[in-house]
């Protein structure tokens, strides 16, 4: 974003505006924690202000300060959609296609509001007037800081927002552990504990928060665990009815991957999950390394992402997308024995 961008940000948010932040379909906690994070700064500058997701997300979410404001897209359309008609400005977060909002494309598409896209995935499309793209920075919630930044209004930065951010940051960061956290992130994470988050209590909201039949579909899924040790290569599945059977719930299966990825030697790791009633088997990739797992969804799997954490999806069945899997294998064997 040039300095002529900021000028002219500056210049449009001056005056109130009825405004439309976007996150994702499937939104997770750097969708929500950007979109809340970033609706509590306009709101303070007396901005009609509306949050609107495409879809529900995780119950461990939910505490997130400004979440009772959230308007649910599928629930309600036309309601949401009337909203994005008579935005001015619409800011898209954590995605850089509108096709990642599901339903929410077509109204999107032909919205005459000014677009400003903030996101730090891999080649953004070119539908925002105004675009902040930086693969470089491990959450879009950080890149809202750094936002406020070329603001010049950090310091209007509340409890609320810090809050917000701080949840977008931990999570996409796998609580600060994956290669894209720098000393940098660090900086803006003690920067947003000075200004309010309350870093234990958002870790325990987060993540220490869990149903017993969350950690039953846990175990399910790690006892088929499966290694694939001529590859460097771990996979887990869950069908749909094993998901029913622990009465799965949006975001039960967050962050499972992680497993197969903690053994010793694994450099790629990968979950199936069966969702039949979309017809589709959906799959989050994950990688050590220099192993780019971005490329491989995109090019097999319909999907895409960062270099170490991507997600996809199949419309063949469980047992064939698993097969599919194994057998592009052979063609990246030596990056994964590198």
């Amino acid at each position: 974003m040039t300095k002529n961008d900021i000028l002219e940000l500056k210049q449009l948010l001056k005056d109130p505006k009825n405004i439309v932040i976007v996150p994702h379909k499937n939104p997770d906690g750097d969708a929500m924690g950007s979109s809340l994070g970033l609706y509590h700064y306009l709101t303070a500058l007396h901005h009609n202000v509306d949050v609107i997701v495409p879809n529900d997300y995780p119950a461990f979410l939910k505490w997130i300060p400004g979440d009772n404001s959230v308007l649910i897209y599928e629930s309600n359309v036309d309601k949401a959609n009337k909203i994005i008609d008579e935005a001015d400005l619409i800011f898209t977060l954590d995605f850089n296609a509108l096709h990642r909002t599901g339903e929410m494309e077509l109204p999107l598409t032909e919205s005459k509001a000014v677009k400003i896209l903030i996101d730090h995935h891999q080649q953004p499309d070119s539908y925002a007037k105004y675009i902040y793209s930086d693969v470089s920075i491990c959450a879009t919630s950080q890149m809202i800081y750094h936002f406020l930044e070329m603001l010049d209004t950090t310091k209007s930065i509340t409890p609320e927002i810090a809050t917000c951010l701080y949840v977008g940051i931990m999570t996409d960061t796998g609580s600060f552990r994956f290669p894209s956290t720098t000393s940098i992130t660090h900086r803006v994470i003690a920067d947003l504990i000075d200004k309010g988050a309350d870093n234990s209590k958002i870790h325990n909201n987060v993540y220490d928060t869990n149903s017993f039949n969350k950690l039953q579909l846990l175990g399910c899924a790690l006892n088929n665990l499966k290694v694939l040790p001529e590859f460097n290569t771990a996979y887990i599945t869950l069908s749909q009815e094993e998901l029913n059977k622990y009465q799965f719930r949006k975001g039960d299966t967050e962050g499972i991957v992680n497993y197969g990825l903690s053994i010793d030697g694994i450099k790629f790791a990968v979950i199936f999950i069966e969702h039949k009633q979309e017809g589709i088997v959906k799959i989050s990739l994950r990688s050590k390394g220099d192993f780019d797992v971005n490329n491989l969804a995109r090019e097999h799997f319909n999907g895409g992402g960062h270099i170490n954490a991507a997600g996809g999806r199949s419309s063949e069945n469980l047992d064939n997308t698993i097969a599919y899997l194994k057998s592009i294998l052979a063609n990246y064997k030596e990056e994964l024995n590198s």
